[in-house]
């Protein structure tokens, strides 16, 4: 394992780690496992269906983002995407999201670069939708006046939570401002310009680590520039109103599917408009950096956002336990089996992943 994926594990195990203590430490294993015991389980069986439906909506996107650059058909995208998908489940650091250009490169000789900004451009759209749906959900749910819980000894009530979802908004609103002046020409040009010398003014004044400053100056950079070469795949009206369409389709069933699968859990009277604020935490918690799988994480911002509703700790983490593995394990079967059928070595493309990472990027000026 390279230096990076072991600092990365190191972090995200400690992290992870502390999440799982907060998780768990008011909940007796007893009590939780009397209520895994009450829990429907043949409700798993629609929450896989929507996992699964969702990754076939995600394969499509993808495929609409790849028009311009190679008309590959459904298993063609299907089989890496979802191999990536399973890699993030499986191995520190996230390296899924560097297996698929990997993957494009071995199958398809789609430049890693470019596959690169094809994730990118997905992940724009991802951002985006939940970003709309942390508005959404946030001034509908934190207006209400009968929130009342306690999480870890904070006390959380609607005036705390409508706090809490403004600066949420304003900061959701800076980062929309950021990725918009990242796709204009112009504006873009600019930042990198000042990045650049901004890293050779360090280079100059702190010699000893000027190597490290120069590869954080091109590792940023190439960054802005695989977001705005991902974009510029889908400039075209229609591509841009299918991407957000199937973003906001993928994003909906699966709340659809935490929805569903609560009907089996009992002690889970929520609404699907607050299972969507259950999501959106989630998914917000397991930005952080984690062990694979998003262990940890996951309950805790799960518990964390059932706290709000008044949902008992037991219930929330037996809940939460049982969704994440619902979520989590078909990725990971699926994707071995799309590693067998297409005869991809896990352990050769995550070394190839390395290997892409230190690869100079391509500037995209004219975008």
């Amino acid at each position: 394992m390279s230096k990076k994926l072991t600092i990365s594990l190191v972090i995200g195990s400690l992290v992870s780690a502390l999440a799982l203590y907060l998780s768990f430490r008011n909940v007796p294993l007893n009590q939780l496992a009397a209520y895994l015991k009450t829990i429907d389980y043949w409700y798993i069986i629609p929450l896989v269906v929507l996992v699964i439906v969702t990754f076939v909506l995600r394969t499509l996107r993808w495929q609409i983002i790849l028009r311009n650059i190679d008309r590959i058909h459904f298993w063609q995208a299907f089989h890496p995407l979802m191999i990536g998908f399973m890699v993030n489940c499986v191995l520190p650091g996230r390296v899924g999201e560097l297996a698929r250009p990997v993957l494009l490169r071995q199958k398809r000789g789609v430049s890693v670069t470019t596959g690169i900004a094809t994730v990118a451009a997905e992940r724009i759209f991802d951002i985006a939708a939940l970003i709309l749906l942390f508005t959404i959900v946030f001034s509908t749910v934190a207006s209400r006046p009968d929130l009342n819980g306690d999480y870890f000894g904070f006390h959380l009530n609607s005036a705390v939570l409508k706090s809490a979802a403004w600066g949420m908004m304003r900061l959701s609103a800076v980062l929309m401002g950021c990725i918009a002046l990242l796709i204009v020409g112009p504006t873009r040009r600019l930042i990198k310009t000042v990045i650049e010398k901004a890293g050779r003014y360090l280079a100059a004044r702190v010699p000893r680590y000027q190597l490290r400053i120069q590869r954080i100056t091109e590792f940023i950079t190439s960054i802005i520039d695989n977001f705005a070469a991902g974009l510029s795949m889908v400039r075209s009206p229609g591509s841009l109103l299918a991407c957000a369409g199937l973003t906001m389709l993928i994003w909906g069933l699966s709340a659809f599917s935490y929805f569903i699968f609560a009907k089996g859990c009992p002690g889970l009277k929520l609404s699907f408009m607050e299972f969507t604020t259950v999501m959106v935490v989630i998914c917000f918690a397991i930005a952080l950096p984690s062990v694979p799988g998003f262990w940890g994480l996951w309950e805790a911002g799960g518990v964390f956002a059932l706290s709000i509703f008044g949902v008992a700790e037991k219930d929330a983490l037996g809940f939460t336990l049982v969704n994440h593995a619902g979520q989590v394990f078909p990725v990971i079967i699926i994707g071995l089996i799309s590693a067998l059928i297409t005869s991809v070595n896990i352990l050769n493309l995550t070394l190839d992943d390395a290997g892409a990472g230190k690869k100079p990027h391509t500037r995209l000026e004219g975008v």
